[in-house]
């Protein structure tokens, strides 16, 4: 096995932690930079004294056997179960857990954003927002969404093309503890401007308690993109009592704001690389606006990587 080659996977969401797990398996070693404080990207999970909400991501289905395979491992491991029927899955105790165990005992350095990336000779290093400079490394897998790949590759004289034509819908969403239960676990409401209502503690593993999740539609969001919070906070509430048909008294409620949350033009590709750089992208805007999409991209950018540091696929 190859122990010389060293990747930096920057992004450790679902793709980042498929690559970075995929080429550990091959030999390699990887470092992984995240600019969040916790990993996962958008299959988040907020904690707010004894509560969670699942305020990304709600749940993840697989299409093709190899994420129906990767789905069928974790549930043997107990680190998904099903949810809402229809083949949806959801991490337990939190969204994150997959993307924790694909990264597990792999160096993952959180709370670092990457601004720069710098070519010597065949060799990489990657400059943070702090000024500290890691590598050098042998290849570069970056997993942002599309349009932060887009802003380090010019800041880094570097070019992948036609990753400008991947484009992203963006999220409002709305985490609120009450004591009125809805009347389904999954409410798939789409009209502006509720997208969905989930009701998180009936999700398997979750503390007790009703506490919902209300994603707003990507037209209402992106129409409230620079909204104060409080303002969307009030509005989306009252619309979730109207779909629901009843008060929410809310005991907590706040909201987060999704920037890149959902794609909605992608690529159609399995990921970008350029082989004499070594420098290649991978994530959901690649192949479609699924969990699974991630995961599959992130594969196929890491058998890029693999093929020419040398290890076998």
């Amino acid at each position: 096995m190859n122990q010389h080659g060293i990747v930096a996977v920057l992004g450790a969401g679902m793709a980042g932690a498929a690559t970075a797990r995929r080429l550990s398996q091959a030999g390699l070693r990887v470092q992984v930079l995240d600019k969040g404080r916790g990993i996962g990207g958008r299959m988040a999970t907020r904690r707010a004294g004894d509560m969670q909400f699942d305020h990304g991501a709600q749940f993840m289905r697989a299409r093709g056997p190899a994420f129906a395979a990767q789905l069928e491992c974790w549930a043997q491991r107990g680190i998904v179960k099903p949810w809402a029927g229809a083949d949806r899955y959801v991490g337990v105790p939190g969204m994150t857990e997959p993307v924790h165990a694909l990264l597990r005992g792999l160096p993952v350095s959180s709370a670092t954003t990457v601004v720069r990336l710098r070519r010597a000779g065949p060799r990489w290093h990657v400059e943070d927002a702090s000024g500290t400079v890691h590598g050098p490394f042998d290849g570069i897998a970056i997993t942002f969404p599309a349009p932060q790949v887009v802003t380090l590759l010019d800041a880094s004289g570097v070019a992948l093309p036609g990753i400008g034509r991947a484009s992203y819908a963006p999220c409002w969403s709305l985490m609120v503890a009450t004591d009125a239960s809805p009347p389904d676990v999954l409410i798939e409401h789409r009209t502006d401007p509720i997208g969905l209502i989930a009701h998180d503690a009936s999700k398997p593993g979750r503390p007790a308690g009703c506490r919902l999740t209300v994603h707003a539609t990507p037209e209402w969001s992106r129409r409230h993109l620079e909204a104060a919070r409080e303002a969307v906070v009030a509005e989306l509430l009252e619309a979730a009592e109207d779909v629901l048909g009843t008060g929410l008294r809310p005991s907590y409620a706040e909201a987060h704001r999704w920037r890149y949350a959902q794609v909605e033009t992608a690529l159609q590709k399995p990921c970008l690389y350029d082989p004499d750089l070594r420098v290649g992208a991978a994530g959901d805007w690649c192949l479609g606006a699924r969990i699974e999409a991630a995961y599959d991209s992130g594969e196929a950018l890491a058998r890029g990587l693999m093929a020419d540091l040398g290890c076998p696929a």
